[in-house]
């Protein structure tokens, strides 16, 4: 069908649908989503804890204990595997759905015509008959049939499967065209590759082609990264060793010691649970998760869980400058005409300031340049101001909006203006011409066009200067003031004009790149934010270089990298620089460069490669669609989630919903918290469980009563698995994390000093219970007594352990250490509280073979698990003497960079 007929058939128009009538078609269409895949049910998700190794070693070891007799042990391992699944099952839910959560914060949006203007909305409320607005980047939200399209290249290989963009256009195709042939279609999922359109939604949700080949997408994502997949591997492969050691201590105990069967079959058991660390994986998933929550609280979003480690290894960030570094509410500061220089006062997008030259007020309607220039912003321009509780925002670009707020301040109505001076055709803004074109005509007037971009670029296509008749246009003087401008940290932008024939109703390149009249400079300033300042400093004491990628003049980006703080002394290098180097050069410069100035995004992923290439971990910012293969190439890229395009945001492993450079420091510190916390776990369970099993192998070997139980060792994992290793998932962030070398992104799960670690703190706690055991049986205590010492021992000895792992790179034995967090003082709560049911309440008495204590006992115990806190406190300064953190190669060819001052 022709264009006009579908939007008759829609019941629509260009200006697009009226708010209420959307509102109704959304409430009859449904919401434009598409069909989620099949969820798993409740009760699968609940079986699917039952599926784990351990598990099956416990299952068939109950089994066997209820038939050799050991009723009480068997129900108590029974009820141990069913808490584990009940915890796994609560726990993964609560994950899941609060990663659902977060990523609905970054759901597409679309931009639409409502109500006769352009407005964002989620892409799930875009109804049929809505006039959709595409521009480069973005994701088609809907099935649309064109209406207009200019240059309008669309990616169609996650429907078609065709690699090559295709050009689209608005002329009708055969009613029996295939999918690939369709050109004045775009269908939902889509990306925009080139140029720009509009059309009307013809389908959406499951009635587009999307939702009719893809009715398996929105499947939940696991929660896994490669380091859990790494722990989950390795607590099989321990559980495996453990096995096999385990045969071999019960060969011993009964060929060797004359054990009983069954009693030989429960210590073999014991030993098993005492050793597998059961909750490990299962913990380390939860702090992954609570670190991606914190990230989003900070208003990063992580799309694919493997960043979360990543960032704590991130050496590099190259970030772009307007809007990440500075406040992106550009201001126009500056005016340079032929008639001379102008200053414009005012702040945001208020259109209220006053215009001076030298040093006097001037009325801007009675300049002779002014009100040109000022209509040429206006109509070249696509974006809108609008006012809200005295708030003044733009919608749309904000150098377009500082653009419209200064046509205001010269006395210009903005919608009467583009109501008369119609627009007829554009060249919309590339970054390979560096320009943006517009085509007018008012009545009884030539048509005219109006040009603005790059100042080196319309300088090239332009041959005199409006207002200065008398003056020869000199292009060197203009230069001269772009970089003053550019000096005091302005951005600086030019703007054009030319009178085209009377017939003129298009445009085309020839028209717009020679025979313009330079209508003058326009000199924005957009500050550097306060919060990426601070920021910058941070990244520096962390010894994480930071790197500036701008499009804008290399004075003005070495002026704003002065400002924040990048270096001692920054050095700048353009993109035309780095063309025209060598491979090899090219790499030694980007490391030492700082700053990136009229850098192209093709610029990007040259960069990233070349930074990499020393084994420095990067983090690439981006927001267009050209951003999107060095955003794939770098180890984090970061998309804008407020300006950035649906392309840059697919390709991203993280997007920020404030596009705030403070907020991916805030992500790297939350990267390294989250490694250091796994790391804290892996550090607490394994120590804890050595030290168990290595007190039933040595009892064995030496022929003594074994100090605890099997149904004693399942108390222990299953109190302070779920009470105290939890816990370490929420521990909040250290003091140094970011004063501190970054973790070699190579770095083993089990580094030389945890490996010593373990090894030295399962020896304490097997001197502690064997030490203790041995002490009751001097006094002639029960064996059922000394026992119920050796279990709450090794508990207080865990608690105390817990408090030391807390602070993995400081000392545990200070004030705030001794507090504790929210959650370590409710787990150690929850702890004790169980160890007293576990001492006193006769029917724990009877489930567990345990016995009251004195309380000059449990003082004892008490004293035993200090002893141990402050020996590995001792232990572990003496070990960051002996064993130092290594620093990364780059920066021990670099060194630390020394934070500014103030």
């Amino acid at each position: 069908m022709a264009a006009d007929e579908v939007l008759g058939a829609l019941a629509s128009s260009p200006r697009g649908l009226a708010s209420t009538e959307a509102s109704e078609r959304l409430a009859r269409h449904g919401p434009n989503r598409l069909p989620q895949g099949k969820q798993r049910s409740a009760f699968v998700r609940f079986l699917a804890q039952f599926h784990n190794l351990l598990i099956y070693v416990l299952l068939a070891a109950g089994i066997m204990a209820a038939a050799i007799g050991h009723g009480p042990d068997a129900i108590v391992i029974f009820g141990v595997v069913l808490l584990n699944a009940v915890i796994g099952y609560v726990q993964e839910g609560r994950a899941e759905r609060a990663l659902d959560a977060i990523r609905r914060m970054i759901d597409p949006r679309a931009s639409v015509m409502r109500d006769g203007r352009r407005m964002t909305v989620p892409a799930e409320d875009v109804v049929p008959g809505d006039i959709v607005i595409l521009e480069p980047g973005d994701r088609v939200p809907a099935d649309l049939r064109l209406i207009s399209a200019r240059n309008l290249k669309a990616d169609e290989a996650a429907i078609t499967g065709e690699s090559v963009p295709v050009d689209k256009t608005v002329d009708p195709v055969e009613q029996d065209a295939p999918l690939g042939d369709r050109f004045s279609m775009a269908f939902s999922g889509t990306f925009v590759a080139a140029g720009h359109g509009m059309g009307v939604v013809t389908e959406t949700g499951a009635a587009t082609e999307l939702g009719r080949i893809s009715s398996m997408i929105g499947a939940v994502e696991q929660l896994t990264t490669p380091l859990v997949r790494q722990m989950n591997a390795f607590a099989r492969q321990i559980t495996i060793a453990v096995l096999g050691v385990s045969a071999l201590v019960f060969a011993y105990a009964v060929l060797v010691r004359s054990y009983t069967l069954d009693e030989g079959f429960m210590a073999v058991v014991g030993l098993a649970v005492a050793a597998i660390p059961e909750g490990l994986p299962a913990v380390m998933t939860i702090a992954l998760a609570v670190g991606v929550q914190r990230m989003a609280r900070r208003r990063a979003i992580i799309r694919r869980l493997p960043a979360v480690e990543t960032l704590g290894s991130v050496s590099i960030i190259c970030s772009d400058k307007t809007g990440t570094l500075t406040r992106n509410e550009m201001t126009v500061k500056s005016v340079f005409t032929g008639e001379g220089a102008v200053t414009v006062s005012g702040a945001g997008y208020e259109p209220v300031g006053d215009f001076e030259r030298g040093g006097k007020l001037i009325d801007p309607p009675a300049d002779a340049v002014l009100p040109q220039l000022a209509r040429a912003g206006l109509l070249c321009n696509d974006a809108h101001l609008t006012q809200k509780d005295e708030t003044w925002t733009v919608d749309g670009d904000p150098m377009e909006g500082a653009l419209v707020c200064f046509a205001r301040k010269a006395g210009l109505d903005a919608a009467d203006l583009r109501e008369t001076s119609k627009r007829l055709d554009e060249i919309p803004f590339d970054a390979r011409h560096r320009y943006m074109a517009t085509l007018h005509k008012d009545e009884g007037a030539a048509p005219v066009v109006y040009v603005k971009g790059a100042p080196e670029r319309i300088l090239a296509m332009c041959d005199k200067v409006a207002g200065a008749d008398s003056e020869p246009y000199d292009a060197s003087i203009w230069h001269e003031r772009i970089e003053q401008l550019a000096a005091q940290g302005q951005r600086v932008i030019a703007i054009a004009c030319r009178t085209l024939p009377e017939g003129a109703r298009t445009l085309r390149s020839p028209d717009v790149e020679r025979g313009l009249t330079l209508l003058g400079l326009v000199g924005l300033i957009d500050p550097p934010r306060k919060e990426a300042m601070a920021a910058v400093a941070e990244c520096r004491a962390a010894g994480i270089r930071v790197k500036m990628i701008t499009g804008d003049h290399k004075a003005t980006a070495l002026a704003i990298a002065g400002q924040l703080g990048l270096a001692e002394h920054p050095e700048v290098i353009t993109g035309q620089e780095l063309d025209a180097l060598e491979a090899e050069d090219f790499d030694a410069r980007a490391q030492a460069a700082t700053v990136f100035a009229r850098a192209s995004p093709e610029h990007k992923l040259r960069l990233v490669e070349a930074l990499q290439a020393d084994g420095s971990v990067i983090a690439m910012t981006g927001d267009g669609v050209n951003d999107a293969p060095a955003l794939k190439r770098a180890d984090v890229g970061v998309a804008m989630g407020d300006k950035g395009t649906e392309a840059a945001k697919e390709a991203a492993e993280m997007v920020l919903t404030d596009d705030n450079f403070a907020s991916i420091v805030a992500a790297v510190r939350e990267g390294r918290t989250v490694y250091d916390n796994l790391t804290k776990v892996i550090a607490w369970t394994l120590p804890t469980n050595g030290g168990e099993a290595f007190t039933i192998i040595l009892a064995i070997l030496f022929g003594l009563t074994l100090p605890v139980t099997p149904v004693q060792i399942l108390w222990i994992n299953m109190v302070t698995a779920v009470a105290l290793g939890l816990t370490l998932a929420f521990e909040p962030t250290e003091p140094n994390a970011m004063s501190r070398p970054a973790r070699p992104p190579g770095q083993g799960l089990i580094s030389r000093r945890l490996l010593w670690r373990i090894l030295f703190v399962s020896a304490l706690m097997v001197a502690g219970g064997f030490g203790l055991y041995a002490w009751a049986n001097e006094r002639g205590l029960p064996v059922e007594e000394g026992r119920t010492m050796v279990v709450n021992a090794i508990v207080a000895m865990e608690i105390f352990y817990l408090f030391s792992v807390r602070y993995v790179h400081g000392p545990s034995t200070t004030w705030q250490g001794v507090l504790g967090t929210r959650a370590v003082l409710i787990g150690v709560a929850v702890v004790v509280l169980a160890q007293l049911a576990f001492t006193y309440i006769p029917f724990m008495q009877t489930l567990f073979d345990s016995r009251p204590l004195a309380v000059s006992d449990l003082a004892i115990i008490t004293a035993i698990g200090v002893a141990l806190l402050l020996i590995v406190e001792i232990e572990k300064r003496v070990a960051a003497r002996l064993m130092p953190i290594r620093k990364p190669k780059w920066m021990r060819r670099y060194g630390r960079p020394r934070p500014p001052r103030g």
